[in-house]
């Protein structure tokens, strides 16, 4: 399974997901990939990829769009993930 976060600095909600990603690497053989605003996007391109207004994080799940932080965590446990 590849999980995908795009998150920005000193996000509580990202921070959250990063440790969601970090077991799911640890106990669940997932690949993760964390990309940071400023780093590896821009805010224009976040919002062309997710839409105006979107919230940070956004996690895509094998090119399957969760959502944010809550959503993405419910979807999660759900589909027994986590």
């Amino acid at each position: 399974m590849n999980l995908e976060i795009y998150s920005k600095p000193d996000c509580p909600y990202c921070d959250r997901m990063k440790k969601v990603a970090e077991y799911l690497t640890s106990e669940k053989a997932f690949s993760v990939k964390v990309y940071t605003l400023k780093e590896n996007f821009t805010k224009e391109e976040f919002y062309d990829k997710f839409g105006v207004g979107s919230t940070f994080p956004q996690v895509i799940l094998n090119e399957k769009h969760l959502g944010g932080c809550i959503d993405s965590i419910n979807y999660l446990q759900e589909n027994n993930l986590l």
